[in-house]
């Protein structure tokens, strides 16, 4: 993001580090950032193997989880962190004093609300000189927490379990935290400043003692050749994305500031560049506004590894896997062949949010009213809501395409090999071109990039989608399909 003519030292939050941030030439706010995340990782540590399971009681762990929770939002974020501690405690009220039936709406409404009023409110305080860090980014994890667990107790109280999901009955909450309970899940040290979000009884058996046993439980772990119950360690897992995080840092620190993507809506570049060229160009500016994701999404993953969250059970190899918390896969979305799959791979865990509360929950039109629900989290900025509209076209035609001739090119090796060149590239090509007003946030660098590139995307998609046939969504079905499947079972059972 862009930042304001003299804004290298601007912060909402300490400036006590403001002499490194002066030193290094990098903004305040990011240095914050970074020594609060590093400063977990060696606090997460210190809580797996002084405060485990086996030397502190669950109360003590939320404790200390949600005191440094706190220290660290307010050293950030200064006096604007009291914005997280308002929408927290609003919705423990709403989740104690509202009906069952009601909680996942209200919920959600105020949630939902509160955040949708900061981000008009970060308009007026930094403009679009927006701070990488403010405490919006903390508020929309909150957001995504407060509205996961609602709609889990709500399923786990108010509704009977014939009428959920297979993976809705294993997430459903049957009781309403405690105070602790709900202030360690929403404010822990561990992903107050950068998430990712997680389940309610995900969190709660980790602090128990009860997550890495029940992970295995879940995978069956005598018949992946154990004779005894194993101890995973976290360690490799955590040295490896601490080595990525690096590899990150370093590729943001060359790359993403010598390729700037303002660079492809300057008037001489769009004068002298022939539109093959333009294109190859969005690729490249695209690649280097990456890396910085890249680092924050696997810092903040090692970080919850460290405390020893993140377990997901072991996979066909027989190694342990703890990429329940990850945010991202990177050789899936660098080697995406749709739309989908990019999708899928990028921002993992927010992608389940919005699954859970709104794909799986919406009545009619789940795709549409997803991608909506997506950009009004991210915020308000124009730029965002020509992102994700252009992303359901996309993705419309994307599906048109795949579900139309895909199953033509199954037949030979040579032919899955040309599909799957063509599709990388589109798909790449096409992800270029719908996150690029994310980046730009405003109205007319938007318009002006769209018609440098001919509105090329949306022509062809819109083309795609009158001319090829569809089939209905299956949404609906597969909720039906899901229900009689459950009543056969419980009939069995009876």
């Amino acid at each position: 993001m862009a930042e304001l003519p003299g804004a290298p030292h601007r912060t909402t939050g300490s400036t006590l580090l403001h002499p490194l941030s002066g030193l290094l030439g990098i903004p305040l706010d990011q240095i914050n950032f970074v020594a609060c995340q590093l400063f977990a990782l060696l606090a997460a540590f210190w809580f797996r193997v002084y405060l485990g399971p086996s030397h502190a009681s669950s109360a003590v762990r939320h404790a200390f989880a949600t005191l440094f929770g706190i220290y660290f939002a307010v050293f950030c974020f200064g006096w604007y962190s009291i914005h997280l501690f308002v929408l927290v405690m609003m919705n423990y009220g709403i989740m104690n004093m509202a009906s069952i039936p009601n909680i996942h709406r209200y919920s959600f409404v105020v949630a939902m609300g509160y955040l949708t009023l900061c981000h008009i409110s970060r308009i007026y305080i930094f403009h679009y000189g927006i701070l990488t860090t403010d405490f919006s980014g903390p508020l929309m994890i909150i957001t995504q927490k407060i509205t996961t667990l609602a709609c889990q107790l709500h399923d786990g109280i108010g509704r009977q379990p014939e009428e959920l999901t297979a993976e809705q009955n294993r997430l459903a909450v049957k009781s309403r935290p405690s105070l602790l309970e709900y202030l360690s899940y929403l404010l822990n040290f561990m992903s107050i400043i950068a998430g990712p979000c997680s389940n309610y009884k995900d969190y709660i058996a980790f602090i128990e003692g009860r997550h890495v046993h029940m992970k295995l439980l879940e995978v069956n772990w005598k018949q992946k050749g154990y004779d005894r119950l194993p101890d995973p360690s976290p360690t490799g897992a955590v040295m490896y994305k601490l080595c990525i995080t690096l590899v990150s840092l370093i590729l943001f620190l060359t790359l993403t500031k010598n390729f700037p993507m303002a660079y492809i809506i300057d008037n001489e570049f769009l004068d002298k560049t022939p539109f093959l060229s333009r294109l190859g160009y969005l690729y490249v500016v695209t690649q280097a506004a990456k890396p910085k994701y890249y680092f924050a999404w696997t810092l903040a993953d090692a970080v919850n590894n460290a405390a020893g969250y993140g377990f997901s059970g072991v996979d066909e190899r027989g190694t342990f896997r703890w990429d329940l918390l990850s945010n991202l896969n990177i050789w899936n979305i660098e080697t995406a062949t749709s739309f989908k799959m990019y999708i899928e791979n990028w921002n993992i865990q927010t992608a389940a949010w919005l699954k859970r509360v709104c794909y799986d929950r919406a009545p009619w039109y789940p795709t549409a009213l997803t991608f909506i629900l997506s950009a009004l989290w991210h915020g308000i900025y124009p730029g965002y809501y020509f992102t994700f509209l252009t992303g359901i076209l996309i993705t419309l035609a994307a599906r048109a395409v795949r579900k139309n001739f895909r199953h033509y090119f199954l037949s030979s090796v040579p032919l899955k090999i040309a599909y799957d060149v063509v599709t990388w590239v589109v798909t790449q090509l096409a992800v270029c071109y719908t996150v690029a007003p994310f980046v730009m946030l405003a109205v007319e660098p938007t318009i002006k990039f769209y018609k440098s590139m001919f509105f090329h995307m949306h022509i062809l998609s819109i083309l795609v989608l009158l001319l090829l046939p569809s089939r209905p969504q299956a949404h609906s079905t597969r909720k039906d399909q899901n229900q009689a499947m459950l009543n056969s079972v419980k009939r069995k059972d009876k």
